[in-house]
């Protein structure tokens, strides 16, 4: 499924190629995210046009709404959201951390309160599984325990005794045709629960391996420091999927580390708030000083809204509550993002990524306004 292609002399950066049920994946890659099986303000064409490679969609979510006898009805989550390109689905575990509220975690799965109508609802490894195989993904996530990066070491232990149980559970259920399935390694900032937890699901052979628990509040130190803990221990052959995270530089950090996917709400989220995001970092377009900018968002950038809008105009959009304003932003950061996937991906082919990794982390300047967004994402993802 997963084929290493090059690896950076330098940092652990790795081009690779994950050939899926729908298409062939060049990674490192950036999923977009289509919780409810629609990227945000963004239509298939456009996710075309911009080189989406791949899409994420949610296992509670769809169960929720529309359905899974709709979704069945359809012929599965590609027919039914017309997408011909891979698809990766979330396992459910994300909401045992967001939802806290309206949840209840047991041995065997988690009872839920509907965030819609506070109706029962039961989701364990055979169950969220089952969810996944009807909506067809290419790439489904074990069912898995998520706990707050805060949790007391007792509980971040419990959590992996539970991932690694129920990652055991969800791999002998039955699948979709063609479907792979990756673990989720799990273990806070523990070190020793981080390698537990890993090299028990690397003995389970799955198809590839994400790091979960990361980008759930915690300090960016304490993310890096996670990845850092788990990546040793996972297989060199298999994908490795950092989930729920980051800003552009957080991303280019981790391909340095080793980490081959992504998937982050914050390029559409932010948009609907008037943020942008460049190269450089992120800047607020409703502001005063733009009112008179007849300059793209980014200068050089190809993306749609780049090419025909300017930043008063957008300016404009934005502070009257025009839906064209907070779409086009949507397209532009969803442009960067992939963007600097592809980049990424030349450099490292060309072997010159140590290089792009040094020049844009001194030239990216971090912002507060991601910063608050990154931690308010809650459940969108």
């Amino acid at each position: 499924m997963f084929e290493l292609l090059k690896t950076d002399t330098h940092t652990k950066a790795r081009l690779g190629r994950l050939t899926t049920a729908h298409g062939v994946i060049e990674t490192p890659v950036f999923m977009p995210v289509g919780t409810q099986a629609s990227v945000k303000a963004l239509d298939p064409r456009e996710l075309h046009e911009m080189g989406t490679q791949i899409l994420l969609g949610n296992t509670y979510h769809l169960n929720l709404r529309p359905g899974l006898e709709v979704i069945r009805a359809a012929g599965g989550l590609h027919s039914f959201m017309n997408w011909d390109r891979p698809i990766l689905t979330d396992s459910g575990g994300f909401q045992v951390f967001s939802l806290a509220k309206i949840r209840k975690v047991k041995e065997h799965g988690v009872e839920f309160r509907s965030h819609l109508d506070g109706s029962l609802l039961f989701i364990g490894p055979k169950e969220s599984m089952e969810i996944q195989r009807v909506l067809g993904s290419d790439i489904a996530m074990v069912f898995d325990e998520c706990p707050p990066h805060d949790a007391p070491a007792s509980e971040q232990r419990l959590a992996v005794e539970r991932t690694i149980r129920w990652a055991l559970e969800c791999r002998t259920q039955p699948r979709a045709a063609g479907q792979k399935v990756f673990g989720i390694v799990q273990g806070g900032s523990d070190a020793a629960l981080r390698e537990q937890c890993a090299k028990a699901l690397v003995e389970m052979d799955f198809d590839g391996y994400a790091i979960g628990g990361v980008s759930v509040g915690e300090p960016e130190p304490e993310m890096m420091r996670a990845i850092e803990l788990a990546e040793p221990h996972l297989p060199a052959h298999k994908a490795r999927y950092a989930m729920g995270l980051g800003t552009p530089a957080q991303m280019i950090e981790l391909i340095a580390r080793g980490v081959d996917m992504f998937d982050c709400v914050l390029p559409t989220r932010i948009a609907r708030t008037g943020t942008a995001v460049t190269h450089t970092g992120a800047f607020g377009l409703k502001g005063a000083s733009y009112k008179t900018d007849f300059g793209p968002i980014e200068e050089g950038c190809e993306c749609y809204a780049c090419r025909t809008f300017t930043r008063a105009y957008l300016r404009h959009l934005l502070r009257a509550n025009e839906i064209l304003g907070l779409r086009m932003v949507s397209v532009h950061n969803s442009h960067l993002y992939l963007k600097v996937m592809a980049e990424v991906r030349a450099a490292i082919a060309a072997g010159t990524f140590a290089e792009y990794h040094r020049h844009f982390i001194a030239h990216y300047k971090p912002s507060q306004k991601i910063l608050a967004a990154r931690k308010a994402a809650g459940d969108e993802r």
